[in-house]
């Protein structure tokens, strides 16, 4: 099964699991799912419309999918998937 590692800020939603283990076959399928198991996180990453939002990426086994299929991106079996929060500074 797919492993999603979740971000720091985003760990209230998961128990405090740095990782959580998730079905899916595509990136969209991946983040529907976890927010079956962990309410209240797809909003985060996720803008109205259900696009990832600007200020984060997401990676499926270092590619970053906005550069391959966004959500519609194929996930392995053992694939990990990697949630980063875009950090701004000055």
């Amino acid at each position: 099964m797919p492993l999603v590692r979740i971000p720091t800020p985003l760990r209230k939603y998961t128990q405090g699991q740095e990782e959580v283990s998730v079905a899916g076959t595509t990136v969209g399928e991946i983040l529907t799912n976890l927010e079956g198991a962990c309410p209240g996180i797809r909003e985060r990453i996720c803008d109205a419309e259900g696009r990832v939002r600007r200020f984060v990426n997401v990676f499926v086994a270092d590619e970053d999918i906005r550069f391959l299929q966004n959500l519609e991106t194929p996930v392995a079996e053992r694939d990990e998937i990697s949630i980063v929060p875009a950090i701004a500074g000055g």
